[in-house]
């Protein structure tokens, strides 16, 4: 479509196609065009990577693909354009590091990288470019620090870095003593420590200075404090360091503070010391409810306080009543010297109450904090409502800018490069970030904005919030003490287990479902021989919208599971197995003999069951984050909050799952079909395993020869899945595949045999072999990671796959390696795999990989049920 703009027949010089919302990608036949000097495609929705035909654009001067959809890595090719002057690719999605070939472009003046993922030390070769006006790094996650040699560009007019990565202690500030041209300086959250030289202050035409979020400290020059030697349209931001000021210059109570201070155009000193303060209030709240940027209102019974303060960036302001708090901090880059009213209102007229809460908001171009200053300690529960007003569409572009920002609560980072409008909405339309804390006298909720989405133009992108809810937790008085239970008791207790399973067994026999005819007076019995563990269809029925699809979670190889609400108010997920199949009803009758004798936080919690008619349901608690598969492949704002320790902690609950299922248990349980689809996620992103209708007690030592073949192919061992030879061992195995598929990103299950294509798996099998096991990682995490523990998992989760048995470690082991309190123990036997054992394995999995549409059962009727993911269920009779 493009290329049609570039007729064959004519000489192409100057050629800008920006905000024409072109959704395809970079035509590859741009390389061609050998006359074109400006090529400018930015403001559009261009997607996939740079084509390396760029490259040949000999006589490029001018390159424009900031603000769009581009991925991947920047390509080589591009050092090849010496002529080059301005560069510019930021706000998009590119990864890596700079290309070494990038030393070549010495005619730089401009180079724009802001807003995406890169990564890698900043390179030296920078020094390179003697011309360069303008050096924009902002919001990518390149290591620190800032390299000497580029003290020497002279002729460097703005320089903007933030967010770099440390790898130990802060970084002296660097010198750029020689950067006389400087006007504008952003080094924010760069891990820079002790004292700002005095050059900085003397830089003649340093308009703007932005040095936020570092570990800076001594003393900052007299002028700060006094406003009538303040430079004309002068900015300094020099907030949340650890600078110390006098009492007198601030009336602060202690000269041993944390500095909030900022500058605006040398009208005001608007510097507000707070951290650490002293509040005496007589009283301890346990709730908290703030209408942001809005009115006083009260919504469900809950009264939310005002929050109306026009003050604009750099401020405090502090509730009438003293309970709360809040501070905006940071500068725009607006000169508009009007005051900044950062407080946002929708334009819609909203009738419903509720709706009142997401009517205003208030923004902040940097950095939000939210305090609360006296609680009685506890657990809370805190609601943080979003709702973007904020952003309308550049009509010069035709484009609508993105807003991100994090979100720390007590100063625990619990979402990354939050986008509200890509967050789904609940079942009210709230958009709503919901976390448990422990708060001790003082709450604090930091939103802020660490340089990714859109860069700053006229309107303000910063972090935005429109209302704020926080609630105690409410625990029931403890127990009674009672003594352990005597040896005696425990019997009863184990009797009585068993006991309970027989009156089960013999319920689903009475009612017609392992042999015999049910009458309708034993139906009215049902819920009679257990109180409060079944329920009736009725009851379920109705808790689902009569299995409305709307509340359909899922498909599995039973049957589909859905989202359930009982009249009490507790959520619920509902398993539906097929009453006519002697395999629906043997999963049924399995998983609830195995799972209700088991209780573990890694272990999802059968709350109960009906069978009624040909109904067969199994009652569980809600997991709210639905499955490990729909985290890993689904939705992109679900990928983006699986950081480097959510996947470790996810890793390591599915471990100790396991390991209580093997090895603490009295009951010892082999699951058999460890796969994503059966790791469920709560809200806290915590791993538990569902799903025990393949389970089997281990009956001690001894291996099993199975006849019945159960599990999911991909992901079963192979001397199970061959031979029919069953230990536990072979969760250990499935273990392994999962755990690389957590760390690299990637679904072992859907890679087909091709030409071109591999197995994960075997992917894993040559970078192992040629030493380049880390290859596997996501390359989405960039380098925010440690390396030495991504290493020693990924050779871990290769001990677990390796097609001997015996050579796999146990889960306890596993767990011991994961939380570091043991090694990997290397062996030439567990990393070089001989060429039979590796056949074999590679065997299996072609075995084991059936295409999309295929979907087995032997063991079963003739119809087949979509599993969940694209990875199969097969049960085989042998």
């Amino acid at each position: 479509m493009i290329m049609k703009l570039f007729p064959q027949n004519v000489s192409h010089v100057r050629r800008s196609l920006g905000g024409n919302s072109f959704n395809n990608q970079i035509p590859r036949e741009f390389g061609a065009l050998q006359n074109l000097t400006t090529l400018a495609i930015h403001f559009n929705l261009l997607n996939g990577g740079i084509p390396e035909e760029l490259g040949n654009m000999s006589n490029l001067e001018i390159l424009y693909l900031n603000e769009n959809h581009l991925s991947g890595h920047i390509p080589q090719q591009l050092g090849n354009l010496t002529q080059l002057q301005d560069l510019d690719l930021h706000t998009n999605n590119f990864v890596g590091e700079l290309p070494p070939s990038f030393m070549k472009l010495v005619n730089l003046l401009y180079f724009l990288v802001q807003g995406n993922s890169l990564s890698g030390k900043i390179p030296t070769f920078i020094a390179n470019w003697t011309q360069l006006n303008t050096l924009d790094l902002l919001g990518n996650n390149f290591e620190g620090p800032l390299p000497k040699e580029i003290s020497s560009l002279e002729s460097l007019v703005y320089l903007a870095l933030s967010n770099v990565v440390t790898r130990g202690s802060a970084y002296d500030f660097p010198d750029l003593s020689r950067m006389t041209s400087l006007q504008d300086l952003t080094l924010r959250k760069c891990s820079l420590g002790g004292p700002i030289p005095g050059y900085i202050w003397e830089l003649k035409k340093l308009q703007n200075l932005f040095l936020r979020e570092n570990k800076l400290n001594g003393l900052l020059p007299g002028w700060l404090t006094k406003r009538k030697n303040v430079k004309p349209h002068r900015y300094v931001d020099v907030s949340e360091n650890l600078f110390k000021l006098t009492t007198s210059e601030f009336n602060a109570s202690s000269d041993d503070l944390d500095v909030l201070l900022a500058l605006r155009n040398g009208l005001s000193i608007s510097g507000t010391i707070f951290q650490g303060a002293q509040f005496s209030l007589t009283y301890a709240d346990d709730e908290l409810f703030i209408n942001c940027g809005g009115k006083e209102v009260t919504v469900n019974g809950n009264h939310y306080s005002a929050d109306q303060n026009p003050n604009g960036s750099s401020t405090f302001s502090r509730d009438e009543k003293g309970g709360w708090g809040y501070s905006s901090m940071g500068l725009t880059k607006s000169l508009d010297k009007r005051p900044e009213s950062l407080i946002i209102k929708d334009t819609c007229n909203l009738s419903n109450t509720a709706a009142l809460l997401v009517e205003t908001a208030r923004v902040a171009p940097i950095s939000l904090k939210y305090y609360g200053f006296c609680f009685s300690n506890g657990n809370y529960t805190i609601k943080l409502y979003f709702t973007e007003i904020g952003l309308s569409k550049k009509q010069a572009f035709c484009i609508t800018p993105t807003r991100r920002f994090d979100i720390d609560i007590q100063r625990k980072n619990v979402r990354k490069n939050y986008n509200i409008e890509a967050e789904e909405a609940n079942d009210d339309g709230d958009k709503i970030v919901e976390y448990n804390t422990s708060i001790k006298s003082h709450l604090e909720i930091h939103l802020y904005w660490s340089g990714n989405g859109s860069v700053i133009y006229s309107q303000n992108y910063g972090p935005l919030i429109s209302a704020i809810s926080v609630t105690k937790v409410r625990v029931p008085p403890p127990p009674k003490h009672h003594p352990k239970l005597s040896p005696t008791l425990k019997a009863v207790i184990a009797v009585s287990s068993l006991f309970f399973l027989a009156l089960l067994l013999l319920l689903l026999r009475k009612l017609g479902y392992l042999g015999g005819k049910r009458s309708s007076k034993e139906e009215l019995k049902a819920t009679e021989l257990f109180p409060g563990g079944v329920y009736t269809f009725r009851q379920i029925k109705d808790a689902t919208q009569n299995f409305n699809v709307v509340n359909k979670l899922g498909e599995g190889g039973f049957g589909p599971v859905y989202k359930g609400l009982l009249p009490d108010g507790t959520t619920i997920a509902v398993k539906q197995l097929s009453g006519k199949s002697k395999q629906g009803i043997r999963e049924f009758v399995n998983e609830i003999g195995t799972i209700s004798a088991l209780q573990h936080p890694n272990l999802v919690k059968l709350m109960g069951c009906c069978a009624e008619d040909n109904e067969l349901l199994l009652i569980y608690e809600y997991m709210e984050n639905n499955s490990l598969d729909h985290a890993l492949f689904g939705p992109e704002e679900i990928k983006s909050r699986l950081n480097w320790s959510t996947r470790v902690k996810i890793i390591l609950g599915i471990a100790k799952g396991l390991t209580y299922l093997h090895e603490e248990s009295k009951l010892k349980i082999i699951h058999r079909d460890i796969k994503p689809t059966n790791i469920l996620l709560d809200k806290e992103l915590n791993a538990k395993i569902t799903d025990f209708g393949y389970a089997k007690l281990n009956e001690g030592e001894h291996t099993h020869v199975i006849t019945r073949i159960a599990g999911t192919t991909g992901y079963m061992a192979p001397e199970y899945a061959m031979r029919g030879y069953l230990t536990s061992k072979a969760d250990v195995y499935s273990f392994g595949v999962v755990t690389l598929e957590i760390v690299s990103g990637r679904n072992s299950a859907s890679c087909r045999p091709s030409d071109q294509t591999v197995y994960l798996l075997d992917s894993a099998y040559v970078l192992q072999e040629q030493g380049n096991l880390m290859d596997l990682v996501d390359p989405k995490l960039g380098t925010d990671y440690s390396w030495t523990e991504a290493n020693s998992i990924l050779e871990l989760a290769m001990m677990c796959t390796n097609p001997s048995p015996t050579l796999r470690p146990t889960m306890s082991e596993v767990v011991k390696v994961i939380e570091g309190k043991t090694k990997i123990k290397t062996t030439s036997s567990t990393v070089q795999r001989s060429t039979d054992e590796i056949a074999l394995t590679k065997a299996m999995a072609a075995l084991s990989q059936p295409s999309p549409s295929e979907s087995y059962s032997t063991a079963g009727p003739s119809e087949a049920t979509p599993p969940l993911s694209n990875s199969n269920n097969i049960t085989n009779e042998i």
